[in-house]
């Protein structure tokens, strides 16, 4: 462990002083384990207390055990913070999970409607406040980083993941952005443009995705080809974006998908002369799952040639999956060697560590277990009621305008519930549920369409 004089320990020093300070006194080993994120499921004394690995996450469905509750995950991240700060230099990890929906992959959180059903409420407002409630329940496992908020702008619903886009309309993308501000707080006035902002210990660091045309591919295919021209690119899907750099998103996360036939994480002209010059963008590029794999075919052939590729092009920390111990040996030799500059390496460690340190994470590093009250709350299971009450689009009330169907009668003689969704919470839920895809059954606590018609229906009614 370094001493305690050092500048970058000190609170009361300004943020670049302290991020130039720390990387004066890493080595390229530090450096590039600062610019790896590895699974959970991977996360040993040796990458974390050894190696002082930056980053830590959780893919969709994986967690400490089934049904693992809030003050289970905290548990496991302080646990694994602990061992990143008895790494030689102290540096903490910063902990990643997909909180789209509410802190979606944890038992017994709130489920809020998913960004589809958001943009139908069109309220920029109520949007915010499910930022502020998620970012409770994530801050309540000892998490400081949501995959979150997707800003993609679906133009073709044969689109798989259309329900992770807000609306086909930029404009209602861009009022929705507003749940970055929910997430990491509300920065104060004059606020520099670019420079990531956390607000304090209940906020969490968010992550605009997927950059960008995520939701503009040819025919709607997944990870495919947005085929536009470079004004179109910005007006439709790159708008959303500046919305949420002006609100100090933290980060930014690069797309599978290509531009005119050039992979996103490869495109040095998007992620760094774009993103990064011209919107003045100072938080960190972080790329998607094994997202590198998909730069060559076969699938993860000439590995290291991708890890130069995606790095050079201005990817700052790689979600690196199954190839933990390769990519690291991969970007020290690539560093060594002269093919990607001392300069990039330094640059993407910078905004790391800015993000770190804007985060309080080296004066707070743990846990806050007071929020461990508020997961699954009332307050919070209100506000997502709101939420669907507001985001219910009703096509048709009835065959006939003066016998309205809606609302059903409560003494009705029999009411038939009918379809698989009827009494299936997992379905209910959708994807990005406990698992990545969504899951049937009871998969966490909460009450079925079926439970709620019985409990609302008079003595006499028969459910079918």
């Amino acid at each position: 462990m370094e001493s305690s004089s050092c500048i970058y320990k000190d609170p009361n020093s300004p943020i670049e002083a302290r991020v130039k300070d720390l990387l004066s006194r890493m080595t390229l080993k530090e450096k590039v384990a600062q610019m790896t994120q590895i699974e959970r499921s991977v996360a040993s004394p040796h990458y974390l207390q050894d190696l002082g690995i930056g980053s830590v996450m959780n893919v969709g469905g994986s967690s400490p055990f089934p049904n693992a509750k809030s003050s289970d995950w905290a548990d496991m991240v302080d646990w694994f913070q602990k061992l990143a700060l008895q790494s030689r230099l102290g540096i903490p990890i910063i902990y990643g999970i997909d909180a789209v929906h509410g802190n979606n992959g944890v038992y017994g959180t709130t489920i809020f409607p998913h960004n589809v059903g958001l943009g139908a409420t069109r309220d920029a407002d109520l949007v915010r406040r499910i930022g502020v409630a998620t970012a409770l329940e994530v801050r309540a496992c000892g998490i400081q980083y949501t995959f979150a908020p997707c800003v993609a702008v679906c133009r073709d619903p044969r689109w798989g993941r259309c329900y992770e886009s807000y609306s086909e309309d930029t404009n209602i993308v861009r009022e929705m952005a507003s749940i970055v501000t929910g997430l990491q707080g509300q920065p104060p006035e004059g606020h520099p443009n670019g420079y990531p902002f956390l607000a304090g210990r209940n906020n969490v660091i968010a992550c605009a995705k997927h950059f960008v045309g995520d939701g503009g591919t040819h025919k709607g295919l997944n990870e495919g080809d947005t085929i536009l021209s470079y004004e179109d690119l910005e007006r439709i899907h790159m708008a959303p974006y500046l919305d949420c750099i002006s609100q100090g998103v933290g980060t930014i996360m690069a797309s599978y998908s290509s531009w005119n036939g050039h992979q996103l994480h490869a495109h040095r002209f998007l992620l760094t002369e774009v993103l990064k010059d011209k919107l003045g963008f100072k938080g960190f590029v972080i790329s998607d799952w094994e997202a590198l794999d998909r730069l060559s075919k076969p699938l993860g052939s000439n590995y290291r040639l991708c890890v130069s590729t995606a790095v050079n092009a201005g990817t700052d920390m790689v979600m690196v999956g199954q190839k933990h111990r390769e990519f690291v040996k991969d970007l020290i030799f690539l560093a060594e060697s002269g093919e990607i500059p001392m300069t990039r390496i330094d640059d993407a460690v910078e905004r790391i560590l800015r993000v770190k340190f804007v985060a309080g994470l080296f004066e707070h590093p743990f846990a806050d277990r007071s929020l461990l009250d508020i997961v699954g709350s009332k307050l919070h299971r209100e506000l997502a009621r709101e939420a669907v009450r507001k985001s219910l689009v009703l096509l048709k009330n009835g065959k006939d305008p003066k016998k309205p169907l809606l609302p059903l009668d409560r003494s009705a003689k029999k009411i038939l519930v009918a379809g698989t969704h009827a009494d299936d919470l997992g379905y209910q839920c959708g994807g990005w549920t406990i698992g990545w895809n969504g899951m049937s059954g009871r998969i966490t606590i909460g009450t079925t369409i079926l439970d709620a018609i019985k409990e609302a229906i008079g003595e006499e009614t028969e459910v079918i």
